[in-house]
């Protein structure tokens, strides 16, 4: 193992000599050591005779002596090797269905059958390379950085309505040098870092209304505000239920969960009223068999296309659904191909992996280092265990039709690389953690 020993700046010699000891436990004849000068820092003796063991220990404990150097904190372990492999796994199964799923009509639209494919295998091979960066920073830089990436979420929100870009009916992107984005992607990505920022500070303060509510509230209002102006209703619903999460993983009251829970009904409510094209989805959902050929079309086909599976499908590349029945078979309903074309067995086994991937996720997040870490983990496997069931969901009329894409499947080249990088995150965390079990 090589642990890295990195500067910090000034910090509390009470302090230095709690980390030191931590750390004093990793260090035997395995390890080896790199280490950063910095002045000014004094009195860091204090460490086990577990570090005394090796040279070393020993060069590391005569610079602490010395008062002139400190050791920081960034442990560079192995990655959680189940994490990495069911994130790549998902990935690369997901890229082969884009294929099967899509080559009818990106023929149709574009002449090229592999248009669709070739872009998504591209954004695949690049986020994969990201997430393998991302996963070799220390997440502490993310602890500074959420509010940045908060702020830049905001922004790109507020410009949407300006200058974005419009796709089947809906105006949520931005284009910029030829390649469009999801600027709520990165909205989702910046509650879970900023909350588990926050969270990590206030600590016991959470249970409060001023600090366990109110600072959340605010940037809730104005990012649901901002993404209801794109009339972008399962975003919104995402966004609230990763807050919740969060929040709850917090220690914040029940009650306030409670009062949340009432304000949000009463926005469902009215958001449901006020716009037309919500209530008829609600209505087709209830009922798809009653308007056939128009707002329970979808559903209907999607449900043809999962009946049409059986047991063990019809074999990959035989779907019927995806000949121009089935509308965005390759994006938010690519699953009901899956079921087509890879059967029960096929649809079970992928959700079997969504299911460890997960949980492996959250077992990253309870052996995590630090709070922050935990927190950060754990609000990313929510987010990929809140998009996977509300997708399938709507796919198999459990829930209301909503735009919903399936984590590492869906078409979309923002949503992929956004996920990946996500995914690095939590693996830059488990190269952290105290626990090293497989």
């Amino acid at each position: 193992m090589n642990i890295e020993l990195l500067v910090v700046g000034k910090t509390d010699s009470k302090e230095v000599e709690a980390l030191v000891e931590l750390y004093a436990r990793r260090v035997n004849r395995y390890c080896r050591f790199a280490v950063t000068a910095l002045p000014d820092v004094r009195n860091t003796r204090s460490l086990t005779q577990n570090q005394q063991r090796t040279a070393e220990g020993e060069a590391i404990l005569r610079q602490l002596a010395a008062g002139d150097h400190v050791v920081l904190l960034d442990e560079r372990g192995l990655l959680d090797l189940p994490f990495l492999a069911l994130t790549v796994l998902l990935v690369l199964i997901g890229v082969v269905m884009v294929f099967s799923a899509s080559y009818a009509r990106a023929y149709y639209l574009t002449g090229n059958s592999t248009y669709y494919f070739a872009r998504q295998a591209i954004f695949a091979v690049v986020g994969i390379g990201g997430m393998l960066f991302v996963s070799r920073l220390n997440y502490q830089l993310w602890r500074s950085a959420s509010f940045i990436i908060l702020a830049v979420s905001v922004v790109f929100l507020m410009l949407v309505p300006l200058i974005g870009s419009t796709a089947n009916g809906a105006k949520r992107w931005i284009e910029v040098a030829g390649i469009r984005f999801q600027p709520s992607e990165l909205a989702k990505i910046a509650i879970i870092m900023t909350f588990s920022a926050m969270i990590s500070t206030y600590r016991d303060k959470m249970r409060t209304f001023r600090y366990g509510i109110a600072p959340f509230g605010a940037i809730m209002i104005v990012l649901c505000g901002l993404v209801a102006l794109e009339r972008h209703f399962s975003c919104i619903l995402i966004m609230l239920l990763l807050a919740a999460a969060m929040l709850f993983l917090g220690g914040v009251q029940i009650k306030w969960f409670a009062l949340g829970g009432a304000a949000v009904a009463v926005f469902m409510f009215v958001y449901l009223k006020t716009q037309g094209y919500a209530g008829s989805r609600i209505t087709a959902w209830r009922d798809p068999a009653s308007d056939p050929t128009d707002n329970g079309y979808q559903i209907l086909q999607s449900l043809y296309a999962i009946g049409s599976g059986g047991l063990m499908g019809l074999g990959l590349g035989k779907s019927c659904q995806k000949y121009l029945y089935l509308p965005e078979e390759h994006n938010d309903y690519i699953f009901p191909i899956l079921c087509e074309e890879l059967g029960f067995v096929g649809a079970v086994v992928v959700i079997l992996l969504f299911i460890l991937l997960i949980v492996r996720g959250y077992y990253i997040a309870m052996h995590a280092r630090d709070r922050f870490g935990a927190l950060l983990a754990a609000g990313i496997s929510t987010h990929f265990a809140l998009q996977t069931f509300l997708n399938i969901g709507v796919v198999t009329n459990f829930l209301p039709a909503t735009g919903i894409s399936l984590p590492f499947f869906s078409y979309g080249g923002t949503a992929l690389l956004m996920q990946l990088f996500e995914a690095g995150i939590v693996l830059a965390v488990s190269r952290q953690n105290d626990n090293k079990l497989l």
